[in-house]
């Protein structure tokens, strides 16, 4: 191939084009997912535990006799990790502890007139499933990243579920971070046994967590099954975006992109700049870079639904950007700070060369679960209050109401409630004496 990544000319594109550029790889939601799916949680649904050890054997190979793991072999992880593995642990979840702490938010209590009083209270969801991917490594960095702020929220009960094997890093940190309970089930099959209930899985009120299109799939299906069951989003392929000035450094912006290719087969790497000269640079280091990678395959994938965008200067960049919404922006620009006020759209963004989107992956502080797939147009990444709950409260006092009950008598009959109405005149008549 000439070029590793194909180079667009932004300005030569139509309206049209440029819009289509834009769009991300189709969405992996076949109608043989849809319903592979469906007849798994029908599955578990029905038949529980029986169903669950049935798609162990079928998708994992093992059979599984106890889905949770036992006290015992959680405490005896630790002896069995290095301690320059804990201690890098331990540093990540310092720094993820710190910031999502700062996070706290405040309950509110005002009175708003004289004797109307209002409240918001703040309350931990009660039971939260957090969803770990297994496959080829150990996903350490998305415990931390979900049990840490449910552990923060207050959530008294914190379920784990990844499929087997479990490592004993995962393990160690699952119990760093305060997880209650840890189950050996992956897939659709783990999502459905959170939402319904097993006999020895219990029932959660909110999921968490990424997986594969499975996984994504299942959360979709359960959360529009059941009326008390909530997700965190839906997370296509992971993204990421990179505006790039005329000083920025070559051997860095490939690195950044390979890094980012690697996550997946269906993920996308975009690179902005007005600097023809650098793409040149791009292109030299993604070749040297790549062939040292062993996970080849999988960036030329990504790569084949990737791009280098020639722009006219960096406010145009910008302005792409926001019209694509990335999960993770990184800005190699001198003036990467002055230009953040332009960002409107993003899940989470990286200023300056010294801020790889792979530092955020993992030990910054800040949570690496975003929304993908433009939806940083409208939604955030994860934060501690999605862990949480508001619950609105008012006490009013006789002169309270007396004060309001005008208000409420004229709104309540332009709206033709005669109930409404007819509950605040009763109240009047009562204070009046008129029984």
């Amino acid at each position: 191939m000439n070029n590793i990544l194909k180079v667009i000319n932004w300005d030569k594109l139509s309206f049209i084009e440029q819009n289509r550029i834009l769009i991300r790889p189709a969405a992996l939601r076949s109608d043989e997912i849809i319903e592979s799916v469906k007849t798994i949680i029908a599955d578990v649904r029905k038949s529980g535990e029986k169903a669950l050890k049935k798609y162990s054997q079928t998708f994992d190979h093992i059979r599984i006799d106890d889905f949770e793991i036992s006290r015992d072999r959680i405490c005896k992880s630790q002896l069995n990790i290095n301690e320059k593995t804990k201690n890098a642990i331990l540093v990540a979840i310092k720094n993820i502890k710190r910031f999502h702490s700062a996070q706290q938010v405040k309950e509110i209590a005002i009175n708003v007139l004289p004797g109307v009083h209002c409240q918001q209270l703040i309350k931990p969801i009660e039971s939260v499933g957090l969803y770990v991917p297994g496959g080829s490594a150990p996903l350490v960095s998305t415990v931390l990243m979900l049990a840490i702020p449910a552990n923060i929220a207050g959530c008294p009960n914190i379920i784990l579920c990844s499929p087997p094997p479990i490592t004993d890093e995962i393990l160690y940190a699952a119990e760093i971070c305060g997880v209650n309970r840890i189950f050996e089930i992956g897939g659709a099959q783990a999502i459905a046994a959170l939402a319904f209930g097993t006999h020895s899985i219990p029932k959660v009120n909110k999921i968490f967590g990424p997986g594969n299109e499975y996984v994504t799939e299942a959360k979709r299906q359960v959360s529009q099954l059941l009326d008390n069951l909530a997700i965190d989003m839906l997370a296509g392929p992971s993204e990421v975006l990179i505006i790039a000035d005329f000083e920025a450094d070559a051997t860095f912006i490939a690195s950044d992109l390979l890094a980012q290719a690697e996550h997946g087969p269906n993920s996308q790497v975009i690179l902005l700049t007005p600097s023809v000269k650098l793409v040149n640079q791009v292109l030299k280091e993604l070749k040297k870079q790549i062939i040292k990678l062993p996970r080849l395959e999988t960036i030329k994938q990504s790569f084949s639904k990737s791009y280098i965008i020639i722009a006219n200067n960096l406010l145009e960049c910008i302005n792409i950007s926001n019209l694509y919404a990335p999960e993770h922006l990184i800005m190699h620009t001198i003036n990467s700070q002055d230009l953040l006020h332009n960002i409107i759209n993003a899940g989470s963004i990286f200023l300056g060369q010294w801020s790889p989107e792979t530092i955020g992956d993992y030990a910054s502080g800040l949570n690496h679960v975003l929304p993908t797939y433009g939806c940083a147009t409208v939604y955030s990444g994860l934060n501690l209050i999605d862990f949480q709950k508001r619950i609105n409260v008012q006490t009013l006092t006789k002169e309270g109401f007396v004060n309001l009950a005008p208000t409420v008598l004229t709104l309540s009959k332009i709206e033709k409630m005669e109930a409404h109405n007819n509950s605040i005149k009763l109240r009047l008549n009562f204070i009046k004496g008129i029984i």
